[in-house]
């Protein structure tokens, strides 16, 4: 029978809450340390010119229970809103409204027999239950056969290019699977995509976890940067933060797994390779506030050669905001040397994009502007991805980790930082 136990657990980012708040109401002593001077990690929000707005952009699906099911235990289900949403995509100089059986029949990039492959694939994806098959697949050569080379080209080539660079060639078709799968069976009908929102924003639910997580004994140390994962003789005995020993029984890590070679240097050679093996694209993600929507829609995909992001994310159309937002994520490798150049330069560059979408667009129409920057936004999940992924059990006894690679082959998402945090915990809580 498992024991109460103090558990450490790095990361105050929603996976962390969800480890920290399951572990509390099992009856352990969960902290958690945290290096940012807020909870929420990527869901984090900021001041932006008065308005308090998430870092990162977040949509709910129809098919995310796992946050259903945490958002009744909270009791935050009439927080859940859900918005008829629009899709465009931008081809060839010219935006063109996407996502429903009409748009895809007058789409002009594309020839009928090109367009129903299209449409076979993308219903044929909405049955899929097991990866594993995919898991094993490049997701182009997936692309190819199902829908054409055509299609690949028109619709998905400049996407992965613009988001994966030089590892283009080395993605699983189950990452792009779960993905087509969770969206398209988001919908009031097949004509109508619906997408949800947190009324508050995410803030609602972090706040929420935070609450319960304290009144149950767990405590929450912002601005505390784990320096090291103490061990004694093979078991992990606490954690060094600032300087000053804190022990535990058990020490569960859910920042990304490449710090934890640093924080952990006593572990196997074999064991640190199989992290090191594991690549991740950063995130450059410039946020407008605009006197007025640049579109009708809540996202727009682009493939054009004269601009050089995958999309844009107008995330007022979804969430009522009293003002028009706009996300545009520039993804690369951190050796990029876009990378490197100044938000704005990247804002700028942002800017002159928007009068290709929208001809009525003037620089004046911009109230406020930020980027916010992160390196580890997408894993790479090359073919056989469920294999490469070491254990969350690490070889130091009572070392624990998971991040968003673990959330494969499913996207990036509050939902399911929920679902892997109730499953580490749930493992963490059988150790003790």
């Amino acid at each position: 029978m498992s024991q109460s136990q103090r558990i450490a657990v790095i990361g105050a980012g929603p996976m962390g809450l969800m480890v920290a708040l399951e572990l509390v109401r099992r009856g352990h002593q969960a902290d958690i340390f945290e290096h940012d001077d807020r909870i929420g990690g990527m869901s984090a929000s900021f001041d932006f010119d008065g308005l308090p707005l998430e870092r990162y952009y977040h949509f709910i699906c129809k098919t995310d229970y796992p946050l259903f099911e945490l958002l009744r235990e909270l009791g935050l289900g009439d927080r859940l809103k859900w918005v008829d949403t629009r899709m465009g995509y931008y081809f060839d100089g010219k935006l063109h409204p996407w996502g429903t059986p009409q748009a895809l029949l007058r789409f002009p990039g594309l020839d009928l027999i090109s367009k129903l492959r299209y449409a076979a694939l993308v219903m044929k994806t909405k049955n899929i239950d097991d990866w594993r098959a995919l898991d094993q697949v490049n997701v182009i050569d997936w692309l190819k056969q199902g829908m054409g080379e055509k299609a690949y080209q028109v619709l998905w080539k400049s996407l992965f290019e613009l988001k994966f660079h030089e590892y283009t060639n080395q993605i699983s078709a189950a990452w792009l699977g779960t993905r087509i799968k969770r969206i398209g069976l988001s919908r009031r009908s097949l004509f109508q995509e619906q997408l949800g929102y947190l009324q508050g924003g995410s803030a609602v639910l972090l706040e929420a976890m935070e609450k319960e997580i304290r009144a149950r004994g767990g405590q929450i140390f912002l601005r505390a940067p784990v320096q090291q994962v103490l061990a004694d003789n093979g078991r992990t005995s606490g954690v060094m933060v600032n300087g000053e020993r804190h022990e535990y029984d058990q020490v569960v890590s859910t920042v990304p797994i490449q710090y934890i070679p640093r924080l952990v240097p006593d572990l196997p050679a074999d064991f640190r390779a199989r992290i090191d093996a594991i690549k991740n694209i950063a995130v450059a993600c410039v946020v407008l506030k605009l006197k007025q929507p640049i579109t009708g829609n809540f996202w727009v995909n682009i493939n054009d050669r004269s601009i050089e992001i995958p999309g844009v994310i107008e995330y007022s159309n979804l969430n009522p905001l009293g003002c028009s937002v706009l996300y545009a994520p520039f993804y690369m490798p951190q050796t990029h040397p876009k990378y490197r150049q100044d938000d704005a330069v990247l804002i700028d560059e942002v800017m002159g994009y928007l009068g290709k979408l929208n001809p009525d667009f003037r620089p004046d129409w911009v109230l406020a502007r930020h980027c916010s920057r992160y390196e580890f936004a997408q894993t790479v999940c090359p073919p056989g991805f469920f294999d490469m992924l070491p254990p969350m059990r690490t070889p130091l006894d009572g070392l624990w980790m998971a991040d968003t690679a673990y959330y494969y082959p499913e996207d990036r998402s509050i939902c399911e930082s929920v679902k892997i945090g109730r499953q580490l915990a749930e493992a963490v809580h059988a150790a003790a």
